[in-house]
Parts: structure tokens; C-alpha cells; sequence
């Protein structure tokens, strides 16, 4: 044989199997018990006896940490090092390492609680939060001025002991939460209080009030609504003195042809200004309350016939008229107010569309509700305008709405007419496509006409 090298060849080896430190403590214990119970076997003992012997101290090992745990656990203490060998120290850590994120999560709670309370305090409203049955959960300090309310101390009290009104219950448990409430405190007769109501918390069962003074913007209305109709009811008997002795230079042949235009145009503006203090009277009557008074069923499709019939006069046929009206559909309300409303709507319809527009006004339930809408193709109104139709005086086209004999009131006076039966105006309109009007009324205002008896 040939001398050479010999070179050892690679086996192939399986990845190396790691097993934890603390589960290799565990086995090499429990091995550990079990020889010592091996070597009692062979010393002389007996099997079970040996076995039992050699494992007790590994079992009395996990009884007592399991124990201590537990004891740690029920009196809530930390779980500080050092910590036991093998898997109790892992679970001893783990709990720890559980303990230190609760402390800091419930810290750092208490500081958003903190802050929350000092910025609720900090709102000169109040804020009052209620459970599902009405009774104060919380209260910032607020509530103390305006309400007569504080917290701790009212904690679990009813809210009807410090805030009473008729409608303030409905208002919590109904949906309509867009609508403010206000009212009087029975503490302070001198306060004016607007309250609004919001749902919060599981399935939207708690509530939040939030009350906001506004005594002064009240008693600011109240001297703005005093001032408005005083002086239009004082400018009612200038203007028709004024406005009789003008028609009557007008139709007299001893006026001067020279001077018979001037006074068409006298005549003309001074009606003008008598619309405008009528219907500034009508809006200082109707915000005299906030319901309608004397409601009765009001023939809605015959009141709308008589309008239209007026319509029809003021359009001289430049506009076509649609009519599509339930004749058994009648409104619970006062037959006054929805004419004025009704009427404000289809002649701003007229007056407001060129020649040749078409006008469509329906009476009908949609959704279990009664609406009276007014539909044209005219100009269209540009979003920006919208929100502000309703404010008094407000014009889209000043000079066009002059030009045909508005007031810039009509809208205000069906707002305030709608408010005080309820009801919603809804308002939409594209340049160019026409607008839209519709007046909702709650379900619970529609009556059915009446069947003849044979």
C-alpha cells in the first residue's frame, strides 16, 4: 500500500435542537429528582415509595411557587426580581412585564383624565353628562352658575331636580338633537339658557347637555324685536296717509300731466314701503311665541288653489303653472300663518323666474310626512347664497329683487311660520337648473278629509 493522507470525509448533520434555558432547568430537575429516587430503588427501597420520594421536592417546588403567585396575585403587589429558576421565572417576568405597561396605561389615563377636567372646566358653558335613565353621571363647573349643579355632590340625582320643562324630557329621549331648547333655570328667574342635547357612549344610550347663557343675545333680540314692530306699527299710519293723498293727486285732473309720473313713482315706492312694514309686522307676531296658536285643519289644496289663482294674476301667463295636490290631505296648523308661508314661496316662484320658466307645486305625504314643494326651471340659486336665503333682508340679486317688488322678508316669514308648526324648510338649487322649496311636516299634523255622508 501506497503511503498517503487520509482525508476525513463531512457527514451530513441536522440542525442543533436549542431547548430554552428555562425549560432545560425544569428537565434536568425533574431528571435530577428522579435519579435520586433511582438510587433509593437500588439501595433497597420500594419502587412507588422511591418514586414518590425522589419527585416530592420537584412537586413541593411548583405547589409553592404556584402558591406564592397566587398570593401576589390577590393582593396586588409587584412582581419584583429576583425571580425563581426555570419556567415560574418566565412566568413571574411576563406577569411583571404586564404589571409595569398597566401602571403606565393607568397613569397615563389619569393624566388624560386630568387634562379633560381641566379643559371641561376651563368652558364657560355647562356640561352636564347623563346615564340612559337621566341621572348625572358628571358635571364641570360650568353647570354650578348656570345650572345649580354640582359635582360630586349631585352625583346620581335626576336631572328634573335642577333643569324643569315640558319638552326638555322628549328632547332627551327623542332624535331630534339638532333643535335647541331654551329655558328659564328655577334657580336664577334672571338667566336664559339654550340647551342642546347629544347622544354619547355605548349604543348611544348616555347623553350630553350643554347649556350656553345667552341672556344677553335674548334680551338683544327682545329690544331688536320691540324696536322693529313699534316702529313699523308707528310708520303704518304715515305711510297710508301718505299714500292716500298720493293716489288721490294721482287720479285728480288737475294735476299736472308734467306731474304724473313722479307721483306713479311716489305711489308705487310707498307701497312698496308698506309691504315691507307689514311683513316686518308679521315676523314681530310670529316671534312673539314659539307655537303656532289656534291650529285647526287647514284645507291645504283649497288654500293652495286660491293662492295659485293669485299666482296666476301676478304672471300675466309668462310663467305655465303645474299642480299636483292631494285633495284629501289636510294640515293640523293655523290657516293664517301657512297661507302667508305657502303664498311667500309660489310668488317668489313668479316673481323670480323668467317668462316662459315653469313652475310645478305639489301637496302630497312622502315618507309618512306631508310636504308642500314648489319646483322651478328658472336661474337657480349658487350654493354660496343657500344658507343665508332665510336671513332678513338677504338678497341674491339686489337689483332683480328690487326690480320685482320683493321685501327680502318672504323667506324669513316662512322660516319662522315653519319653526312654529315644527316643520323644516329644505332648500336646493343649481345655477342654470332651477330650485327647489319644500316645506316638511311632521307625520303627526297630516288628517284626512272627512267623507260625505250619503
Amino acid at each position: 500500500m501506497g503511503s498517503g493522507t487520509l482525508t476525513a470525509r463531512p457527514t451530513a448533520r441536522g440542525p442543533k435542537v436549542m431547548l430554552p434555558p428555562s425549560l432545560a432547568f425544569e428537565l434536568a430537575y425533574a431528571l435530577g429528582c428522579a435519579g435520586v429516587g433511582l438510587l433509593l430503588h437500588l439501595a433497597g427501597g420500594a419502587p412507588h415509595q422511591t418514586l414518590i420520594l425522589g419527585l416530592a421536592p420537584f412537586l413541593v417546588r411548583h405547589l409553592y411557587l404556584l402558591v406564592s403567585l397566587t398570593r401576589l396575585i390577590a393582593t396586588g403587589r409587584r412582581l419584583a426580581p429576583p425571580f425563581p429558576h426555570g419556567g415560574w421565572g418566565d412566568i413571574y417576568r411576563a406577569l411583571a412585564h404586564y404589571q409595569l405597561d398597566a401602571r403606565r396605561w393607568r397613569k397615563r389615563q389619569a393624566r388624560y383624565a386630568l387634562r379633560f377636567r381641566e379643559v371641561a372646566n376651563s368652558v364657560p358653558d355647562g356640561l352636564i353628562m347623563l346615564d340612559k335613565a337621566q341621572r348625572i353621571l358628571w358635571a364641570n363647573e360650568g353647570a354650578g352658575a348656570l345650572v345649580n349643579l354640582s359635582w360630586p355632590r349631585d352625583d346620581g340625582c335626576h336631572i328634573s331636580e335642577f333643569l324643569s320643562h315640558p319638552d326638555l324630557a322628549p328632547l332627551i329621549e327623542g332624535a331630534d338633537y339638532g333643535r335647541a331648547l331654551e329655558l328659564t333655570p328655577p334657580h336664577n328667574q334672571a338667566l336664559k339658557l339654550s340647551l342642546r342635547i347629544s347622544p354619547f357612549g355605548e349604543r348611544k344610550s348616555q347623553r350630553l347637555i350643554v347649556a350656553r347663557d345667552i341672556t344677553a343675545i335674548y334680551h338683544l333680540n327682545m329690544t331688536r324685536r320691540d324696536f322693529v314692530a313699534n316702529a313699523s306699527h308707528e310708520l303704518r299710519t304715515p305711510l297710508t296717509v301718505i299714500a292716500g293723498f298720493l293716489e288721490t293727486l294721482g287720479d285728480s285732473p288737475l294735476t299736472p300731466a308734467a306731474h304724473r309720473r313722479p307721483i306713479e313713482l311716489m305711489v308705487s315706492q310707498t307701497r312698496r314701503m308698506r309691504s315691507i312694514v307689514e311683513d316686518l309686522l308679521t315676523l314681530s307676531r310670529l316671534e312673539m311665541g314659539h307655537q303656532s296658536e289656534h291650529t285647526e285643519p287647514a284645507d291645504v289644496p283649497a288654500e293652495i288653489h286660491a293662492i295659485v289663482h293669485e299666482a296666476e294674476a301676478l304672471s300675466e301667463g309668462r310663467q305655465a303653472i303645474d299642480l299636483d295636490l292631494d285633495p284629501d290631505l289636510l294640515l293640523i296648523g293655523n290657516p293664517v300663518e301657512l297661507r302667508s308661508a305657502f303664498s311667500n314661496l309660489i310668488f317668489n316662484a313668479i316673481q323670480h323666474t323668467p317668462g316662459g320658466s315653469r313652475v310645478r307645486i305639489s301637496w302630497s305625504k312622502q315618507a309618512g310626512q306631508p310636504v308642500f314643494a314648489v319646483h322651478d326651471d328658472g336661474e337657480g340659486i349658487a350654493q354660496e347664497h343657500i344658507p343665508r336665503l332665510t336671513e332678513r333682508f338677504y338678497r341674491v340679486d339686489t337689483g332683480r329683487s328690487r326690480a320685482s317688488g320683493g321685501t327680502g322678508l318672504g323667506l324669513a316669514i316662512v322660516n319662522h311660520v315653519l319653526n312654529r308648526h315644527d316643520a323644516q324648510l329644505t332648500i336646493s338649487s343649481e345655477p342654470g337648473k332651477g330650485s327647489s322649496f319644500a316645506c316638511r311636516f311632521p307625520a303627526r299634523g297630516a288628517v284626512l278629509r272627512p267623507k260625505p255622508q250619503d
